[in-house]
C-alpha cells in the first residue's frame, strides 16, 4: 500500500473508531478493571469472531457480556447451561398444529444479534455441539429447513475450568469455533475495593444502548480493510506452524508436548484479531506487536497438549509462550 493511502485509511479509521468511547463509557459504568477481558470481547465483536471466556464463579464474565448487549440496541439472549439442557432448547422446534395439519417452526434463543451461553460447559456434548452449525455457518436446520440467523450474530460463551464439579470438556470441533479463549483472573485488591463499592453502595448504574448493529457491521467493513504486511502475514504464519512443526523452529523440546498443533483457521483469525486490536488504537495498519498481544489468546485452545505435558504441569499458555519467546519478530 502506498503511504499517501495508508495515511488516508490511518485517519478515517481513527475517526470511525470514536463510536467505540461511548460504548467503553456504558461498559465502565459497572465494569472494574479488567481491561484486557473488555478489550478482547470488543475484539471479538468487530472482527466477526465468537469469544469464550474462561474463569471461576463470580469474576464478572456474564455482567460484562451483559452490559455490552444492554449497551447495543439489539436482541439479546441469555442461555443457561446445564445437564438437562435438550438441543431444541437452543435452537427451536417444529410443533405440529392439529387444526392446520402442519408443522410450525418456534424459534429458539440462539435467533438473536448477541447470544450469551453461560456456563457452556455444564451441558452435556450433544447440546454443546447444537451450537456448531450456527457459529460456523450462520444458519440452523430444523427438520427439512435452514433458516439464516442474523447478520450481527456474536456468541459469548463463559466456561468454568474443568478442574471444577459438574464441568464436561467442550469437544476441540466447538472449541476452534471461537475465534479468541480469555482466561479471566481474579482482579487486584484495589479493583476489588472499588468492586464491593459499588455493588454495595446502592443501585447499580443504568446502562443506555448507544451503539446500534449497524455501527458494529460498519466497523467491521472498515477492520477488513486495515492494511497488514507481508512480514506480519508470515510472522502470523511462523507463529502457527512452529505449534505443528516445533522441531523446523529449533523448539525441539516442545515436539514431546504438542498432540496436535493450530488449524489453518489459527492464521486466519489471528490476523483478523490483529486488525481489530489496530482498530481499537485507531491504526490503519496492524504491527507485529498487534499479533503478539492476540496470539495466546488465539492459540492457546487450538494447541492439543500431550500427556507429557500435562504430567509436567505445561499449559498451553505456557507452550505458546514459548514460542512467541522464540520466534523472531519482523
Amino acid at each position: 500500500m502506498e503511504f499517501s493511502g495508508l495515511i488516508e485509511l490511518n485517519q478515517r479509521v481513527e475517526r470511525e473508531a470514536q463510536f467505540l468511547q461511548g460504548l467503553l463509557g456504558e461498559i465502565r459504568k459497572v465494569m472494574v478493571g479488567q481491561d484486557g477481558l473488555v478489550e478482547r470481547v470488543l475484539i471479538g465483536l468487530l472482527a466477526d469472531g465468537h469469544v469464550l471466556l474462561e474463569g471461576v464463579p463470580g469474576l464478572a464474565k456474564t455482567l460484562l457480556v451483559k452490559t455490552l448487549a444492554e449497551s447495543l440496541h439489539s436482541r439479546f439472549s441469555r442461555i443457561q447451561f446445564t445437564p438437562d439442557l435438550l438441543p431444541a432448547d437452543l435452537i427451536g422446534t417444529q410443533v405440529y398444529d392439529p387444526r392446520t395439519t402442519e408443522f410450525t417452526v418456534h424459534q429458539g434463543p440462539i435467533f438473536a444479534n448477541m447470544v450469551l451461553a453461560d456456563e457452556v460447559n455444564r451441558a452435556p456434548a450433544k447440546v454443546q455441539s447444537a451450537l456448531l452449525e450456527s457459529m460456523q455457518e450462520r444458519q440452523v436446520t430444523l427438520g427439512d429447513a435452514t433458516y439464516p440467523l442474523e447478520k450481527l450474530f456474536f456468541v459469548m460463551a463463559t466456561q468454568n475450568p474443568i478442574e471444577q464439579e459438574g464441568t464436561y470438556p467442550l469437544p476441540e470441533a466447538q472449541v476452534d469455533r471461537f475465534m479468541l479463549k480469555v482466561l479471566v483472573d481474579y482482579p487486584a485488591r484495589a479493583e476489588e475495593r472499588q468492586i464491593v463499592d459499588l455493588v454495595t453502595g446502592g443501585e447499580m448504574p443504568e446502562i443506555n444502548p448507544v451503539v446500534t448493529p449497524e455501527d458494529i457491521l460498519r466497523a467491521r467493513e472498515i477492520v477488513r480493510t486495515i492494511h497488514v504486511d507481508d512480514k506480519v502475514k508470515e510472522y502470523v504464519l511462523d507463529l502457527v506452524l512452529a505449534t505443528r512443526a516445533p522441531d523446523s523452529n529449533g523448539l525441539s523440546h516442545l515436539r514431546p508436548m504438542i498432540a496436535y498443533g493450530a488449524s489453518p483457521r489459527a492464521s486466519i483469525y489471528l490476523v483478523t484479531a490483529a486488525r481489530a486490536h489496530a482498530f481499537l488504537r485507531g491504526r490503519g495498519y496492524v504491527t507485529p506487536e498487534d499479533v503478539k498481544q492476540l496470539a495466546p489468546d488465539v492459540l492457546r485452545h487450538r494447541v492439543i497438549p500431550t500427556y507429557e505435558a500435562e504430567a509436567e504441569s505445561m499449559t498451553t499458555t505456557d507452550i505458546v509462550q514459548q514460542i512467541l519467546d522464540h520466534v523472531e519478530v519482523p
